[in-house]
């Protein structure tokens, strides 16, 4: 077979935690989807380390199909370290990213699939209607609320991972060594000709979302101190603005005992006042922490990910 025809066309990319009971669904209606654009396509799920079957079944439908590629990661990295996972293998000219849990609907991508030869090399799907639960939602709403204040961005929370990119899209993408990982705001930074369509969101197929508070508070903390040094800003100007206030009010003390001789009374509110002073130096330092930490973990040089086993993928097709 002449290997310009069969370079897959089209790459998806899934990465799978807790899919055991959609995974089967999941790949009916992509291929049903897939074959109304090309026959050239590659379906790559990347199992997160799942606690349940979602590896085995991954394995199954790969044997069945060879257009199934498997890769499963040695523990938990988290989602955007398996979807940077499966962009390190793919090989499709137009690279798909969703999620397993068939929110992101697979007949989606036909639409934008289309979007994007009108000349686009990244086509966002957007969620007009989300069919999430209203607690996340409204966390995702906050989210982005507050990661646009500390980054100076604009955010559309209804814009996820669910998304189409062009080839060269992807080929500076792996340029990206951080440890702190984020699909979109990667894509969105890399400055491409960019657009977003509409597409109809689904509930989850079975099951409930693994992100909770815990998860969101971290994935914001990462993101925000990847992405800005604007907390560090902001903390040095409530720091002088405290100085100032402080001076101030020295001043005022003194004038008041110079001219009308009122002495300084209560220990209670100078005492308040030192821990108040000092809550925030150490609030400061924790900061500034937080910063050299993330330092500290790129310094290390860590891979992003670890493979621990492949079904369908050749360790020599990593480019």
């Amino acid at each position: 077979m002449n290997l310009e025809f069969s370079r897959p066309h089209i790459s998806i990319i899934v990465p799978v935690y807790y899919g055991e009971g959609s995974l089967t669904e999941l790949y009916q209606r992509l291929t049903t989807s897939l074959e109304q654009i090309t026959t050239y396509y590659e379906i790559i799920l990347v199992n997160d380390a799942s606690p349940d079957e979602s590896w085995k079944m991954i394995k199954n439908l790969a044997e069945q199909d060879k257009r199934i590629k498997g890769i499963n990661l040695s523990r938990n990295f988290g989602q955007h370290y398996a979807i940077t996972s499966g962009v390190e293998y793919a090989l499709g000219d137009w690279i798909v990213v969703m999620d397993c849990d068939l929110q992101d609907q697979p007949e989606e991508i036909i639409k934008i699939y289309h979007k994007a030869q009108e000349g686009f090399d990244i086509v966002f799907a957007r969620r007009t209607v989300r069919k999430d639960k209203f607690l996340k939602r409204l966390s995702s709403k906050l989210f982005y609320k507050v990661f646009d204040y500390l980054t100076d961005n604009q955010t559309d929370n209804t814009i996820a991972n669910f998304s189409i990119v062009s080839r060269k899209v992807i080929d500076q993408l792996k340029r990206f060594k951080e440890q702190n990982r984020l699909y979109p705001l990667f894509i969105k930074w890399m400055g491409f000709n960019a657009t977003t369509i509409d597409v109809e969101h689904s509930k989850r197929y079975e099951g409930k979302s693994t992100y909770n508070l815990n998860k969101l508070l971290k994935l914001a903390m990462d993101s925000i101190i990847a992405q800005s040094n604007k907390p560090l800003k902001i903390s040095i100007q409530f720091g002088f603005t405290m100085a100032l206030l402080s001076a101030l009010y020295g001043a005022y003390l003194i004038y008041r005992y110079l001219f009308f001789s009122q002495s300084v009374e209560g220990w209670t509110s100078v005492m308040v006042s030192i821990y108040f002073i000092a809550g925030l130096i150490f609030a400061n330092f924790g900061m500034m922490g937080l910063y050299i930490g993330k330092i500290f973990d790129e310094s290390k040089g860590r891979p992003i990910y670890i493979i621990q086993d492949t079904i369908g993928i050749e360790k020599s097709s990593k480019e």
